[in-house]
Order: structure tokens, then sequence, then C-alpha cells
């Protein structure tokens, strides 16, 4: 795993470790807990980017109206 790539077999033995440790039925949830977690995280990382470049734009108009 040199150069931080996932192969096929890497991804293949942590969806087998993730069956044995939680069992078939717990698969799905497991799956829609991570996905609602990225999906959060995604938005809050939109929403900063947001605000961030609302705050420069406004740093920007504040430095023409002193000229």
């Amino acid at each position: 795993m040199i150069g931080g790539k996932i192969g096929l077999w890497e991804i293949l033995l942590i969806l087998a470790v993730a069956l044995i440790i939680f069992g078939p039925a717990k698969l799905p949830e497991l799956g829609r807990s991570i996905g609602n977690g990225l999906k959060e995280f995604r938005k809050a990382t939109r929403e900063l980017k947001e605000s961030v470049t609302i705050s420069e734009s406004d740093i920007d108009l504040d430095d023409e109206k002193k000229q």
C-alpha cells in the first residue's frame, strides 16, 4: 500500500472483518450511519467555506470604502 492507494484486496479484507465483527444484520445500519456522518461533514465544510468567503468579501468591500 505504498502511495496511499487502497486496492481491491484491502477493501475486501476490510469488508470481511466488518462482516465478522458486526454481522450481516448490522452492516446496512452501519453503512447508513457512516453515510449520514459524511453528509453532515460535507454540509458543515460547505457552510464554513461560504462563511469564510463572505467574510473575505466583506473585508474587501471595507478596504475599497477606505480608499
